[in-house]
């Protein structure tokens, strides 16, 4: 009876988290979990608030000492930076998906090798970078390119541009820290220092500037607040937290870096795809309409872009927690929280989202200067195009949480092309009012179904691993039970 009964035990663990079990343990489990991913929310809107209000702050304080022309040139290069935003080849994306199952099996020695390959693969992007930088910066024409002018001179164009750029590809492999923290479901605690790392730019910027420091250097000091921090989170993580999976040159292992970069090529390529979508309302109004159009179309857009930091915000923290949970065979806790957070996502845009539909034209006609009109029928579009994006996310996570990236990449190339077209159609038919609602018609027609497809597919392929496991485990059971039982 005591050994029947211990693989009774062991049958009950091993079952723990398949779909349709109502185990107390997969209760408290989904419970943390759940608990988790509303700290992760909560602290994600003080990161990303402090993200928004440090900048602020300082706007004035670095405006008047630098001056109209070198600030100017400040933001331009920023520019350039934001330009560069797929410089982590999707490394940071593959590695937060590949690790959340290494986590919830606690498969160290795994999670090493993947970490240890993409911290590798970065450092050497990283560093051939700066020195490709600093070798060429003598001949590169950055006044030229950066239109220079006024108070600021070529040489001031060199020294902000190798300062701002060097900062930025420095940063590309110290950030990969907090897709671990992701991954390793401590999201609140990397928001934190996401949000030190924008706070620390402003006793840095402040400091420079009562030192009465060169203009130059008033620049370094605003923009190594973040890789500062960085590199302090990267040393205390590895050191501290999680001595077992930080990188190591003899952990990194060929097979692991091949998926890694497999799956990272296509995040890649997504996000260049998807940005291109994104992106592309602006120069569609121009082409069909006039550069005139572009501005009444832009500035209201870019005040209802603003919203899309709130779909970041509420639903980035799924991804890992998703990651979890499917590791873990908890279905019912990825298809509850899916269906909740898309309800949750849409209602956290509808609102503020109304009040830009009913007031935004008021809103527009006392920050500018110069009036354009605030079509409520652009407004409008505006609107529900952004609750359609806030409220597919939280299926696209679940994808993205899997490695699944094919059918997303699949239906965004689609809507590339066909709301492109539409677009076009739109504005030269009905007006830059058109060009939201073709987004919002291309969407549903193209990237809704795909996401839905992938979704499905994720959620079937697990149920089929669980029920393997099930059965699995059944047979083990009986065999150890035949083993024990006399002749």
């Amino acid at each position: 009876m005591g050994s029947l009964g211990h693989d009774v035990v062991e049958r009950d663990e091993s079952a723990v988290g398949r779909p349709g079990e109502d185990t107390a343990a997969v209760g408290g489990v989904g419970r943390d979990r759940s608990r988790r991913l509303v700290s992760g929310i909560a602290t994600a809107a003080v990161s990303r608030g402090t993200g928004v209000v440090v900048p602020l702050v300082l706007i004035p304080v670095t405006l008047s000492y630098l001056g109209a022309d070198r600030y100017g040139l400040w933001m331009a290069v920023t520019a350039l930076t934001g330009m560069a935003a797929f410089a982590d080849l999707g490394l940071g994306n593959g590695l937060m998906t590949k690790l959340a199952p290494c986590y919830s099996s606690g498969d160290a020695a795994k999670a090493r090798g993947y970490v240890s390959s993409a911290y590798l693969v970065l450092t050497v992007i990283s560093v051939g970078t700066c020195t490709l930088l600093w070798l060429l910066s003598g001949v590169i024409p950055w006044s030229s390119l950066l239109n220079v002018s006024g108070t600021a001179t070529p040489a001031d164009a060199r020294a902000v541009t190798l300062v701002c750029l060097t900062a930025f590809v420095l940063n590309i492999p110290l950030s990969l820290v907090i897709r671990v923290q992701y991954a390793y479901q401590q999201v609140g605690r990397s928001n934190i220092w996401q949000a030190a790392g924008s706070l620390s730019s402003l006793p840095l910027t402040l400091g420079a500037v009562q030192a009465s420091l060169p203009p130059v250097a008033v620049i370094a000091a605003s923009v190594s607040g973040p890789v500062l921090v960085n590199l302090v989170n990267t040393g205390w993580t590895y050191a501290r937290q999680m001595p077992e999976i930080g990188p190591r040159i003899g952990a990194v292992d060929r097979r692991l870096a091949r998926e890694l970069l497999g799956l990272s090529g296509l995040f890649f390529v997504l996000t260049i795809v998807w940005s291109l979508g994104m992106n592309a309302d602006s120069l569609v109004v121009a082409h069909a309409l006039g550069l005139e159009a572009v501005t009444a179309y832009a500035v209201p857009a870019r005040l209802f872009t603003l919203l899309g930091f709130l779909v970041v915000l509420v639903n980035l923290p799924l991804w890992s927690a998703n990651g979890d949970a499917l590791a873990q065979g908890h279905l019912d806790w990825v298809r509850r929280i899916t269906r909740w957070m898309t309800l949750i996502s849409a209602l956290t845009l509808l609102l503020p989202a109304a009040v830009l539909l009913i007031a935004g034209d008021r809103l527009l006609a006392a920050w500018l200067p110069v009036p354009l009109g605030g079509d409520r029928w652009l407004l409008g579009g505006l609107a529900l195009w952004m609750v359609v994006l806030a409220a597919t996310s939280p299926i696209a996570m679940v994808q993205n949480a899997a490695g699944v990236v094919r059918p997303q990449l699949l239906g965004v190339s689609l809507y590339l092309v066909l709301s492109v077209l539409g677009k076009w159609y739109g504005a030269t038919r009905y007006g830059i009012a058109a060009v939201p609602y073709a987004s919002v018609v291309g969407y549903t027609l193209t990237v809704l179904p795909f996401t839905w497809y992938g979704y499905r597919r994720v959620l079937r392929t697990h149920a089929a691993k669980a029920l393997q496991g099930d059965v699995d485990s059944e047979g083990d059971s009986h065999s150890r039970v035949r083993e024990r039982l006399p002749g």
